[in-house]
């Protein structure tokens, strides 16, 4: 699989979300390569531990950015989350209870999970922080 690479297209114009950002891209690659290169279950196990909580770190950061500066879309960019992070630890559990290790058909969904969610509502939310901060 090849690299998830953070550019200017994924760029929100807001600095510290980006820093986040670039770090779930690394976090992705990560994995993408843990699993391509079949590394151990349990190594590839605590990438994606790592990656869920860093995500869950950073959905927080948004959250409290949106409350700070009055977001209107709030609630929906909260659900968003709260459906993203739902999604990637239920393939986590799938992949425990089943003793798989993740494919390259879940990455893909990642992926997508991660690229979709930056360049839709996270492009909204910068817009608007970009007029508030």
């Amino acid at each position: 699989m090849k690299d998830l690479v953070w550019d200017k297209m994924l760029s929100v114009q807001v600095e510290e979300i980006d820093e986040d950002h670039r770090r779930l891209v690394d976090l992705f690659n990560m994995l993408s390569h843990s699993v391509t290169d079949r590394d151990p279950p349990d190594y590839i196990e605590a990438v994606m531990e790592e990656l869920i909580s860093c995500t869950v770190w950073h959905f927080r950061h948004e959250e409290r950015l949106m409350l700070k500066y009055g977001y209107e879309a709030f609630s929906e960019h909260k659900t968003e989350h709260q459906d993203l992070i739902g999604s990637a630890k239920a393939l986590q559990q799938k992949l425990l209870q089943e003793g798989k290790t993740a494919s390259a058909e879940d990455i893909l969904f990642l992926e997508h999970w991660l690229t979709e969610h930056i360049l839709t509502a996270d492009m909204k939310l910068g817009s608007f922080l970009c007029m508030k901060m």
